[in-house]
């Protein structure tokens, strides 16, 4: 099985979390998650999620609402905790990146947590007509996981390595997962569906209630 190279490694790291909005400058370590729009028929100028309102605290430690190593491995890999980020992109939220014991998986799970569940699926649905530009030869298509669910299946932007992308909401939180591989040995639609219901499920549980 091909490794992930520390290069690749790196560099996925910034892809996975790079929401492909314009602007959007993979070198940097948060680039890319995208703050919301005044409307969906806005300028392309992104303005920062208002936490005056709603849910959206950036002083919060959202980590606690990440899956853990412990979640996502089983018997065939065993993940670790390769990153974090208690606030992807300056944005209340976290991110954490997890590759298994022989660097040939990578999985990046990141939340965005906007002031409310509406501003976070507007969010969602303004990436999705870029959502090629992160996961080459994709596909977008709906996934049974918490609201406006869309699976993305195809290679990373340099065909380096196979790329699954999951997104959806959860009340306020935007969830972004990504999984890469080597080429050829792609992450199974039904782990990735069963990785997603559990952060679903973490989320559900783990934020107070509107």
């Amino acid at each position: 099985m091909t490794r992930l190279t520390s290069k690749s490694l790196g560099a996925a790291a910034a892809a996975l979390i790079c929401a492909a909005v314009v602007g959007c400058d993979p070198s940097s370590p948060d680039a890319g998650i995208s703050a919301p729009s005044a409307t969906s028929s806005a300028s392309s100028k992104q303005a920062a999620p208002t936490t005056t309102t709603g849910t959206a605290d950036p002083a919060a430690d959202y980590s606690r609402l990440l899956l853990t190593a412990a979640d996502i491995s089983d018997e065939e890999d065993t993940f670790t905790v390769q990153s974090t980020n208690p606030g992807p992109a300056g944005l209340p939220g976290a991110s954490a990146l997890f590759v298994n014991q022989d660097d040939t998986r990578a999985i990046s799970d990141t939340i965005v947590i906007y002031p409310d569940a509406e501003t976070a699926s507007r969010t969602l649905r303004d990436a999705l007509p870029s959502i090629g530009s992160v996961v080459k030869g994709a596909s977008p298509r709906p996934a049974p996981v918490g609201t406006d669910g869309t699976l993305a299946v195809g290679t990373s932007p340099d065909d380096s390595t196979a790329a699954t992308l999951l997104l959806f909401t959860q009340g306020p939180a935007l969830v972004r997962l990504e999984f890469q591989s080597a080429l050829g040995d792609a992450t199974t639609d039904q782990f990735v569906i069963t990785i997603g219901k559990m952060q679903e499920i973490a989320l559900r549980t783990g934020l107070p209630s509107p």
